[in-house]
């Protein structure tokens, strides 16, 4: 598709669009797409990060939960063992 681009076609490219843009919008438009591309991979690599987070704040809950049953069975055994 591009092979047929030559040294003067990228030229005649380039000149359109330094007028179409200007010559102080090109390194904004540069810089907004850096930009986007960074976030875009800080964005991929937190969403792991995040979902190793829900997954241990989960699990923890899971042990508080586990440890509150265990601690409400045995209140409830001496409980029962003083009533009879």
């Amino acid at each position: 598709m591009f092979e047929n681009f030559g040294p003067m076609e990228l030229i005649i490219i380039f000149l359109l669009i330094l007028i179409f843009f200007g010559g102080k919008k090109i390194p904004e438009i540069a810089k907004g797409m850096g930009q986007g591309i960074r976030l875009f991979k800080k964005a991929l690599q937190g969403s792991d990060e995040e979902d190793e987070k829900k997954q241990k704040k989960e699990t923890k809950k899971i042990e508080e939960n586990q440890q509150q049953n265990t601690a409400q069975s045995k209140a409830e055994e001496k409980t029962e063992h003083r009533d009879t």
